[in-house]
């Protein structure tokens, strides 16, 4: 050791980037720093901007990484749609590890700069809608709310109108196991995915025929694993809101807590769980 501080140019490392890109370039950290704008001065309200903005991010790469997991499904790359769910399912453990940061906000924090909200309400976020639409949870009166954004608005209508990701996935499971969609229920373009006991039916002979469907046995476990983090960060968002505002009304009008409770019950993969009990 020769006492004298490490200086990375010494291993190479480029130390000058005028005229060169940067990492800051590259990632634009100045633009992104600077959307970071509270209203109040209330010290946690710069809390509660980066969580939700943190949100949107992860959110914009789960609807990246669910679009190239259909694209991989409908050309028949199973390994790839696999690789894709996997990071869909560890997107949403991040989501759920940030609700722990929000949670050491405490309801006289909150309180302090709820007003500057005015009606912004997470229920809102687009691309939120856009991954339940995507999934299967297609509720069209939620449209409504971004009615003021016509490219937005028919985004989300672009995918009411097409089957879910979880209507292509059964049609590959009625291909694989029936040999032929002929039986498959018509794809609901509109509500929560129903239970149908065609579609149980099927799964249960991949569950109970491992060895001879195994590629559809580890599709059906990618997406229960996918559901489980999904209900967790649901579940997560209640008992934060919970513990941040008690029973009070949401700032975009709904009832809030009571709201979020009834998103709990909605099953994305019915079938999936439902076929465990047969089993």
């Amino acid at each position: 050791m020769t006492g004298q501080p490490y200086n990375p140019e010494t291993d190479g490392a480029r130390m000058s980037f005028e005229g060169a890109m940067s990492y800051g370039d590259y990632l634009k950290i100045d633009d992104i720093l600077s959307l970071q704008v509270p209203l109040s001065v209330a010290h946690d309200e710069m809390l509660f901007i980066i969580q939700h903005q943190t949100s949107e991010l992860w959110m914009k790469l789960a609807i990246h990484e669910l679009s190239a997991a259909r694209d991989a499904l409908r050309a028949g790359e199973m390994a790839t749609m696999f690789k894709m769910l996997a990071r869909v399912s560890r997107i949403f453990e991040q989501l759920n590890n940030a609700w722990d940061v929000l949670r050491t906000m405490t309801p006289a924090d909150y309180t302090r700069f709820r007003e500057t909200l005015g009606n912004s309400s997470g229920f809102q976020s687009y691309q939120y809608r856009m991954i339940e639409f995507v999934l299967g949870n297609r509720n069209a009166n939620m449209l409504r709310p971004h009615a003021h954004m016509p490219e937005i608005h028919e985004w989300l209508v672009t995918e009411l109108r097409r089957p879910s990701f979880y209507d292509d996935v059964v049609g590959l499971l009625f291909d694989k196991v029936h040999g032929s969609r002929d039986s498959m229920p018509a794809p609901q373009l509109e509500g929560p995915h129903e239970a149908r006991p065609e579609i149980q039916a099927a799964w249960q002979t991949v569950y109970e025929n491992v060895e001879l469907h195994w590629t559809l046995y580890e599709l059906g476990e990618k997406l229960v694993d996918l559901e489980d983090y999904f209900r967790r960060w649901r579940f997560n968002h209640v008992t934060t809101v919970e513990r941040v505002i008690g029973f009070k009304r949401g700032t975009g009008g709904t009832s809030g807590v009571q709201y979020l409770r009834r998103m709990l019950g909605v099953e994305l993969f019915p079938e999936l769980w439902n076929v465990r009990g047969e089993l």
